[in-house]
C-alpha cells in the first residue's frame, strides 16, 4: 500500500517541479539538481547541490532559500533540514543529511526564489560502518557522555584553541589536530567568530601566517579592529569551507570540535536577537550540523556580552534549528547563571579558577542535582599553563605539573575539564613554535597534555562511568570514585599510604603513576573491611585502582 501511495505521490512531485522550474527559467535560467552519491555510511552526510545558471539575485542570502525534508523510506524519522548558499553570486546551493542508521532513504527538497519554487526528490542508501557518529548524554549513566555511533563511552579530554582558524596555512590546522589527537586530545573548543586586539600577555603576534579577525560574514576591512565594516548580511564563503575541512578533518579523527558562535574581546558583532544574529547561527546549523563531531557553544564568556534571557532564547532556538540536536551549551565567566534545566542545555561549560577543584566540581553536581535534571558537569576554563592574569590563584599557581594535578581532582568528581596549553613559545616571537591555548599549535617542549594522557590511559582502563564520587571511603585526604564492591579507583595528591573501605570480597589491585603512567600490580589479592595499602611506590601523586577478582 506504502510503496502505491509514494509512487504517486512522487509523480505528483516530478509534475509540480517541472511546472515549478519552468517558470524558473525565465527569471534566472536553468535549475539543476545533483546528489553527492547513491550511498554513503551512517554519520556520514548525503548533499544534494542546486546549481542556478544565470542567476540575479540582490543578495543570494536573503533572496533564496534551499529546504528539505529527509526520512526512511517507511516514511519514518522525517526530519526537515535547511540549505544555504555557497556562492557569492546565488549560483550554488547546497543541503546536506546526516543518516544515523542504515537503510534506505528518500528526500524532497525546494528550492525557493521569490514567489517561485522548484522541487526535487530522490532516494540513497546508507550502509552501517563503524563511524562513532555524535556524542550524546549517557541515558544510563546522565553524569557521563556516550559515543551515539557504538555507544561507547566517552571520556572528555578538552583543550581550548579559540584561533586555530586564525592560521592561514591549512597544514598548520591539520598538524596541530594531529598533534593534540596523539596526546589523547578528544575535544577541542574553536571559534566560528571572534577578533581580539589584546593578547593577555602572550608572546603572540599576529602576522602573514595568522590572524585574530575570524570573520564569517564579508567586511571592508576584516583586520581592522574597531571597525571591519562587515556586511551582516553576506557570508565569508572562503572561510566556512576551510571551517568545513577543518570540522572533517577532526572528524576522521575522532576529535569533538566545540563551535564557539562568539566571544567577549570584540564588539563588531550582530545585535542581540537581531534578524542577522539569527540569520548568522542558522546558517552555522545549516552548513556544520551534518558533521557528526561538533557541539555547540553560544559564546565565551558570555555573561560578559549576553543576559540569561537571551541564553535561554537563543539556545532554544539553535537546537530548535539543528536537526540533529548536537550538545549544546554556553559558557559564562561565573559559574551561575547556567541554564541546566531547560532541554537545549546539553552539559555544564563553567569557567571557575579556584583551588581547589574537587571540592567544586562536587559541588556542581550537587547544584545541578537539584534541578532534577542530570547531566555532565564539565570546567572548561579552570586556568591556562604558564598564564598568570591577576585573578588566578596564586603567582606560579598554573604549571604543567599544577594544571595536571588539578584535571586529577576534577575527574576525581565524576567531572570534566578543558585545560588550556601554555602560549609561552611564541607566534610569530622567537622560537615561533607555539601557540597553545590561542591557536592550537605546539613543539615537543610541551608537556602539560603528556600528563593528561595519562590520566584518560587510567579511567578508560576500567568503567568509570558506572562509579561515584565516595570520598568518605578512603581517608589521609584521597578521592575516590566507586561502585561499592566491585570497582574503587583512589587518588593520591602525595606520597603516602591510603586505608580503604571495602565491600566483603577479594580484589586486585595496582598502582598507577599520575605523573608517568606507570603501573605497578599489588602482587597479593586484597580484601576488607579496612584495607591499608602500601606506601606508594614513588614521589608525587598516585592513583590505585582496585577491582573485585573474578570468580
Amino acid at each position: 500500500m506504502f510503496n502505491c501511495v509514494f509512487r504517486g505521490f512522487m509523480k505528483n512531485i516530478h509534475l509540480i517541479s517541472f511546472a515549478f522550474a519552468s517558470s524558473l527559467l525565465s527569471a534566472s535560467g536553468a535549475i539543476a539538481f545533483s546528489k553527492s552519491t547513491e550511498s554513503i555510511e551512517a554519520y556520514n552526510y548525503v548533499e544534494v547541490t542546486v546549481q542556478v545558471d544565470k542567476p540575479d539575485m540582490r543578495n543570494p542570502f536573503l533572496d533564496a532559500s534551499l529546504s528539505g525534508s529527509f526520512a526512511r523510506a517507511d516514511g519514518s524519522d522525517r526530519r526537515k533540514v535547511d540549505g544555504f548558499c555557497d556562492s557569492a553570486n546565488g549560483s550554488i546551493f547546497r543541503i546536506r543529511f546526516m543518516p544515523a542508521s542504515a537503510g534506505n532513504y528518500v528526500y524532497s527538497v525546494v528550492y525557493r526564489q521569490g514567489t517561485v519554487e522548484t522541487t526535487q526528490t530522490g532516494a540513497f542508501k546508507v550502509t552501517a560502518a563503524q563511524r562513532r557518529g555524535p556524542i550524546r548524554v549517557d541515558p544510563k549513566y546522565p553524569w557521563h557522555f556516550i559515543w551515539e555511533g557504538n555507544g561507547e563511552h566517552y571520556f572528555f579530554n578538552g583543550t581550548t584553541a579559540f584561533w586555530l582558524m586564525g592560521w592561514r596555512e591549512e597544514r598548520i590546522i591539520t598538524n596541530s589536530i594531529d598533534r593534540l589527537a596523539n596526546l589523547k586530545i578528544n575535544r577541542i573548543r574553536v571559534l566560528l567568530s571572534g577578533a581580539a586586539n589584546i593578547l593577555w600577555g602572550e608572546p603572540v603576534m599576529t602576522g602573514q601566517n595568522f590572524t585574530l579577525s575570524l570573520r564569517p560574514w564579508l567586511a571592508e576591512a576584516p583586520n581592522n579592529f574597531e571597525q571591519p565594516k562587515i556586511d551582516f548580511t553576506r557570508f565569508n564563503l572562503p572561510y566556512w569551507q576551510k571551517w568545513e575541512r577543518m570540522l572533517r578533518y577532526a572528524r576522521d579523527r575522532d576529535i569533538i570540535i566545540s563551535a564557539v558562535l562568539e566571544i567577549s574581546t570584540h564588539k563588531a558583532q550582530p545585535a542581540a536577537g537581531s534578524e542577522e544574529e539569527h540569520r548568522y547561527i542558522r546558517y552555522a546549523v545549516a552548513r556544520l550540523a551534518a558533521f557528526s563531531n561538533i557541539t555547540w557553544d553560544l559564546g565565551d564568556d558570555l555573561d560578559t556580552f549576553r543576559d540569561e534571557k537571551w541564553t535561554h532564547e537563543t539556545g532554544t532556538l539553535l537546537v530548535g534549528w539543528d536537526p540533529y540536536k548536537h550538545l549544546a551549551s554556553s559558557h559564562p565567566t561565573h559559574r551561575e547563571p547556567q541554564d541546566r534545566a531547560s532541554d537545549w542545555f546539553g552539559f555544564t561549560s563553567i569557567q571557575d579558577w579556584s583551588r581547589p577543584q574537587h571540592s567544586l566540581m562536587l559541588e556542581e553536581r550537587e547544584i545541578q542535582k537539584k534541578t532534577g535534571r542530570i547531566i555532565p558537569q564539565a570546567n572548561e576554563e579552570y586556568g591556562y599553563e604558564d598564564h598568570y592574569p591577576h585573578w588566578a590563584p596564586k603567582p606560579d599557581a598554573d604549571s604543567a605539573q599544577t594544571l595536571r594535578r588539578t584535571a586529577w581532582e576534577i575527574a576525581m568528581a565524576g567531572a570534566y575539564g578543558t585545560a588550556g596549553e601554555s602560549a609561552r613559545r611564541g607566534v610569530n616571537i622567537w622560537p615561533d613554535t607555539g601557540g597553545g591555548w590561542i591557536n592550537g599549535r605546539g613543539d615537543d617542549t610541551m608537556v602539560m597534555l603528556k600528563g593528561y594522557a595519562h590520566m584518560v590511559d587510567f579511567f578508560t582502563s576500567f568503567e568509570w562511568w558506572k562509579t561515584e564520587p565516595h570520598d568518605e571511603l578512603v581517608n589521609n585526604g584521597a578521592y575516590c570514585l566507586a561502585k561499592p564492591g566491585e570497582i574503587y579507583a583512589v587518588y593520591l595528591p602525595k606520597e603516602g599510604t591510603v586505608m580503604v573501605k571495602l565491600e566483603p570480597g577479594t580484589y586486585e589491585a595496582s598502582w598507577f603513576s599520575a605523573f608517568t603512567g606507570e603501573r605497578i600490580p599489588i602482587s597479593s589479592p586484597i580484601a576488607g573491611p579496612d584495607w591499608t595499602s602500601p606506601k606508594t611506590p614513588g614521589w608525587l601523586d598516585w592513583a590505585l585502582l582496585i577491582k573485585k577478582q573474578d570468580r
